[in-house]
């Protein structure tokens, strides 16, 4: 097998840089011996490859070839079939099984612990050995031949340097003096084992001859162990004498470290102490301010503020664990208790007295007032005074809502119980007067503003009714009752209507009550503003509401007092909004046209209420005015829509000019004045555009239903205003419905004209009707004189039946007429004739086309020319 292994080494393996670790001979199971040799190789290079391969002899017999090869990490498996008994069979799982037998199970033995050490050695993905006993995965087995086949070489393996060119050349020059080192490895391994005896039996000898030298070594070394043990004698006796020192020096730590200990802790306590008396100490003077500080006067005031400031940051102290259980911190927050108690009690009811002085004072100068007074200024009373000298108390107000909340939120009863009583005095009695003044403006008129006869108690229900309230100003129920009386003759009607409107002159609409009541209207706004911004940013600050001022933050509202709702809803309740519906109803019935003044004022205040803060009290009951507002506007804009289409003319006059139109007119104007620079802008182009829509169905309504007027003349003269009225404004949403009315009246002016111009000259129509119809069957225009119904003789008498005198005679007639359609308001007359003229003109000149290329060169004219017809229009025109 040595001698296979050298073959392989030089034949196979050396050429390839390989270097044959262990060999084994082997056949495949189960089928006919063909034997082969497996072989465990690395190469001499770096990194080191191992790699199993299959070798076996070539056909002929004489050498070895390179058949296959593994490489070793691909093995998964090495399978030795059993572990206890020899077996020679065994398994290597590569991308498949292959299965081996070997010649003997010595060499299986070796070739398995060499793959066992390469993989241990090379490999980091381990191999799984199956069936492997564990003596065969430490060392190689030592059985004769194979033990120096694996043994050896995995010696060789794990001890393995790389010669240098100094060995090299020894080895050179011995193998050199032995020729037959290669042929013969046996003798040549022999002759180095008996030199090497040689060297070994002369190392002896040289190491006895020395034993003079090691004697004397051995003296030397007997000395210094002597000397060894005196230096450990002194050292021990040093080690005792400083362990008496060490014991001194840990007690001498110890007592240190008890002292630190102390002084630590003695500071820590000082500071604990410390803490207590600068966080806990409240001084003599805050303690006396706080049990009998004055609470009326600004440093008394002053001084509390202080003192309760001071308690609550003693309070509110942050203790460490363990405090709260020290008896004298426990006596301080029991007089600390105290002191709040004390105090709260005394600011409550001080508050208390300081609301119903200031109120009963507010309700005395009020009383004082009386109701003529009221009605020459419309004004609200300012309660600037009363917040002013609230104010004051606000910082303890907080302290007591932080402190005493119970307390905080029985204040705030009082304070809108009172409150609410005062203010529902006031408003009502604004709003009264703000009634009476407004009921004033209304004037005598049976036109726009007429009404029905009612009788003075009927009025005067109505207007207490409007009032929004049961009771009475208290002093001026004479006064409002002359004033029914005064005016049960001179109220408007319940709503203005176009048709109204368009029944008087410009000299007739009451410009100066609209305007008095939209200043009524305005100052009315502008007083409510100031008062609820007022109040809200009192109760802001008095109240130290964090959140909106508007909300009640966690008011009790267990005995129904002070529910928990807006505050400032609390405290105007739902007056102000129930009486300006009312007094919007009031201004409604007067005039309804008084909701676009009211649509204005109120966008605007709205508006003004939002920038300042959306989520206001004034800002939300202006929200909901706003609406009713916009409802009665709209209210407004439907019923003038009604009455146009119950509108109704006399079948015995002529139509004219509608009243809804001209009404539009009006309103048109009024809105533009009443809605400029105005917020809701789009409000007025949205009912501009229902109403003009209105007006355009309902013309033609009318002019279908006209019997005295023909329908081109009302159209004609109705959409000609409508053009001029929207032409003359310039409404920009109403652009489109300007050009829609310029293009019907265009329409029906062509058709009234036609329509009443008729065929002035009938017969010489028909005969020229006649010479087209031929023209159009094929005969020449030329030809047509040829014609017996058409001829020149035909054509002359014809002719001779419209001299000039019964041309004249006929245009007057028809301008009588046409007077007596057209209405004078529009003076559209001149237009229309104009237009007759035009067309008359124009079927003259059509006769005389036609005359002159039917009948070229026979001299044939018409009896008239056209400058006749032209000073026949002039003149008649001029005459009437």
């Amino acid at each position: 097998m040595t001698a296979i292994k050298h073959a392989l080494q030089r034949d196979i393996f050396t050429p390839n840089d390989e270097r044959l670790l262990s060999i084994v001979n082997v056949c495949k199971a189960g089928k006919k011996k063909k034997n082969c040799f497996l072989c465990a190789t690395v190469t001499t290079e770096r990194p080191v490859q191992v790699k199993v391969v299959k070798v076996k002899k070539t056909d002929k017999g004489d050498f070895y070839k390179r058949q296959m090869a593994w490489e070793l990490q691909d093995l998964t498996e090495v399978d030795a079939k059993d572990a206890n008994k020899e077996n020679p069979e065994f398994d290597l799982h590569f991308e498949k099984v292959y299965r081996w037998v070997a010649s003997s199970t010595a060499e299986k033995n070796s070739f398995i612990s060499c793959i066992w050490k390469l993989n241990q050695r090379y490999l980091r993905k381990k191999v799984e050995f199956v069936n492997v006993s564990p003596q065969l995965l430490e060392e190689s087995v030592p059985s004769g031949e194979s033990q120096s086949v694996a043994g050896g070489d995995e010696d060789a393996l794990d001890d393995y340097q790389e010669l240098n060119s100094h060995d090299e050349q020894d080895i050179e020059s011995m193998m050199e003096v032995c020729e037959y080192a290669i042929s013969n490895a046996e003798a040549f391994a022999e002759k180095l084992s008996r030199e090497l005896q040689v060297l070994d039996g002369a190392n002896i000898q040289s190491i006895m001859a020395s034993e003079k030298q090691v004697n004397i070594l051995m003296q030397l070394l007997d000395q210094a162990l002597a000397e060894v043990d005196n230096i450990e004698g002194k050292l021990l006796s040093y080690e005792e004498m400083l362990q008496s020192v060490k014991e001194q020096m840990d007690q001498i730590s110890q007592s240190n470290r008890l002292i630190q200990i102390s002084n630590t802790n003695n500071g820590k306590l000082l500071d604990e102490i410390q803490f207590l008396v600068n966080y806990m100490d409240l001084s003599k003077g805050h303690i006396k301010a706080l049990q009998e500080g004055d609470l009326s006067s600004p440093k008394g005031i002053e001084a509390c503020i202080n003192a309760s400031e001071a308690l609550s940051q003693c309070m509110n102290v942050a203790l460490k664990p363990g405090h709260d259980k020290l008896m004298a911190v426990k006596q301080q927050q029991h007089m600390f208790s105290e002191l709040r108690d004390t105090f709260a009690r005394r600011l409550t009811n001080h508050l208390n007295n300081v609301f119903v002085h200031q109120v009963t004072l507010l309700h005395t100068l009020q009383v004082k007032n009386t109701v003529s007074v009221c009605l020459s200024e419309l004004t609200l009373p300012k309660h600037s005074p009363l917040h002013r000298d609230l104010l004051r108390y606000a910082k303890l107000m907080e302290w007591l809502k932080n402190t005493q909340r119970e307390k905080y939120d029985g204040l705030s009863r009082t304070y809108v119980d009172y409150m609410t009583r005062l203010y529902e005095r006031e408003i009502k009695d604004f709003f009264e007067v703000a009634k009476i003044k407004m009921a004033g403006t209304s004037k005598d008129g049976k036109g726009k503003f007429a009404t029905l006869p009612r009788k003075e108690s009927a009025l005067k229900q109505e207007v207490e009714s409007l009032h929004g309230s049961s009771g009475k100003l208290t002093g001026s129920t004479s006064s409002l009752n002359k004033l029914a009386v005064s005016s049960s003759n001179s109220r408007r009607s319940q709503s203005s209507s176009l048709l109204d409107m368009g029944n008087m002159s410009a000299s007739d609409l009451d410009v100066a009550d609209r305007t008095r009541f939209d200043k009524i209207f305005e100052q009315v706004l502008s007083e409510l503003e100031p008062l609820c911004l007022a109040e809200q940013d009192f109760i802001s600050k008095f109240f130290k509401l964090q959140q909106n001022p508007t909300l009640v933050e966690n008011v009790d509202d267990s005995d129904g007092t002070v529910p928990s709702r807006p505050l400032m809803t609390v405290l105007l309740t739902s007056y102000i909004e129930t009486e300006l519906n009312s007094l919007i109803a009031l201004g409604d019935k007067i005039d309804s046209f008084n909701s676009l003044y009211m649509l204005v004022k109120m966008s605007h205040h709205v508006w003004t209420a939002e920038n300042v803060d959306p989520a206001s009290y004034l800002s939300t009951t202006l929200g909901n005015v706003l609406v009713t507002v916009k409802r009665n506007f709209d209210k407004c804009i439907s019923g003038q829509i009604r009455q146009m289409e119950e509108v109704k003319i006399s079948k015995k006059s002529k139509v004219g000019i509608l009243p809804f139109v001209t009404g539009f007119e009006e309103f048109a104007k009024l809105a533009e004045a009443i809605f400029r620079n105005a917020e809701r802008r789009g409000d007025l182009d949205k009912a501009y555009i229902k109403l003009i829509r209105a007006v355009f169905s309902n013309v033609e309504k009318v002019a279908n239903e006209s019997q005295k007027t023909p329908r081109d003349v009302v159209m004609m003269e109705n959409f000609h205003h409508i053009f001029s009225t929207l032409s003359s404004l310039k409404i920009s949403c109403l652009e489109a419905e300007r050009k829609e009315a310029k293009q019907k009246y265009t329409e029906h002016l062509q058709s009234y004209v036609i329509n009443s111009l008729g065929q002035p000259l009938e017969k010489l129509n028909h005969f020229f009707e006649g010479v087209e119809a031929r023209v159009a069957q094929g005969v020449r225009e030329e030809e047509v004189s040829y014609q017996l119904a058409f001829n020149k003789q035909e054509l002359r008498k014809v002719i001779k039946e419209y001299p000039g005198k019964e041309v004249k005679k006929g245009l007057d007639n028809l301008y009588k007429k046409v007077d007596k359609h057209l209405c004078e308001e529009e003076n559209l007359l001149q237009v229309v004739w104009h237009s007759m003229q035009d067309e008359f003109i124009r079927q003259y000149k059509h006769f005389e086309g036609l005359i002159n290329r039917c009948y070229p060169g026979s001299g044939i004219t018409m009896e008239f020319t056209i400058q006749d017809m032209l000073e026949y229009f002039s003149s008649i025109a001029q005459s009437h």
